[in-house]
């Protein structure tokens, strides 16, 4: 009796946090879906808030301090709030001003890594906010977005159905080559499956497996920073998420690809 007890706890538990993880994942989807729509400034904002809260655990798990910490996101807020597309836009030039402002903070501060962590979380942001400002901006932002999505949801669910062995275990233990699988094949159907819908370029029906896999080095770069830093989340903004950077990370390598690509012309 104490054994099934103890079991049933146990999986009671289990259900209650994938029912708090599911009603927090798609309230988030939800507001990015709302924002995405909007546009123009709606979006710009959401990208915005969400890269200056990325910046600041980026600078905790860095361990620096708080007043370092705060001067580095008044110095982020400037190359973001040039990005607004009410003002200059998500122009190369504010690429280049985000680019200046990592280089004066690594110097300031005295922490090249301090520094990165304003590439690491402006570059996405403003990926985003040029992808949603081009033509056909809304299906083409949304794809982006949904890549990760999907590849986030089928490697959880492959990786726990059918389990095996562990993809990187010095870095994140609960992954697995079948969630990385499951995360791909889930993030190429998906993908095929709005690039067909809202005809996007051809390129983006199979692009989302090997974007999967990007995505999932995304994952496993934060989870890198996490075990350096001897944290298990980068912040607890987010019931049954952790922080941003936990949530984002696979969007990080994804929007800039994605953005990249489009500013060459090549998608």
């Amino acid at each position: 009796m104490m054994a099934d007890t103890g079991l049933g706890g146990t999986l009671a538990r289990s259900r209650s946090d994938l029912a708090t993880r599911a009603g927090a994942g798609a309230a988030m989807i939800a507001v990015a879906l709302v924002a995405l729509w909007l546009g123009g400034f709606a979006f710009w904002l959401l990208a915005s808030v969400a890269a200056l809260l990325m910046l600041a655990e980026w600078g905790g798990l860095m361990r620096c301090d708080t007043g370092r910490i705060r001067a580095t996101l008044i110095v982020f807020a400037v190359p973001l709030l040039c990005a607004c597309p009410l003002l200059v836009g998500p122009e190369r030039g504010v690429v280049m001003l985000l680019g200046g402002a990592a280089l004066v903070v690594a110097v300031a501060s005295g922490s090249t890594r301090l520094g990165a962590g304003l590439l690491y979380a402006g570059l996405p942001a403003i990926g985003l906010i040029y992808l949603r400002e081009q033509p056909q901006g809304i299906a083409l932002t949304l794809w982006t977005l949904a890549i990760v999505w999907a590849t986030d949801i089928g490697a959880y669910f492959s990786g726990r159905r059918f389990g095996g062995p562990r993809l990187a275990p010095i870095v994140s233990p609960n992954k697995t080559w079948s969630g990385l699988l499951g995360g791909m094949v889930a993030a190429l159907l998906l993908g095929a499956g709005l690039a067909a819908l809202f005809g996007l370029p051809g390129p983006l029906l199979f692009l989302g497996a090997p974007l999967a896999i990007l995505a999932q080095m995304g994952d496993l770069f934060e989870s890198w920073l996490k075990r350096r830093a001897g944290v298990k989340d980068s912040g607890r903004l987010l019931p049954g998420h952790g922080g941003a950077l936990d949530r984002l990370d696979g969007v990080v390598p994804v929007a800039v690809l994605i953005a990249a690509l489009r500013s060459a012309g090549l998608i």
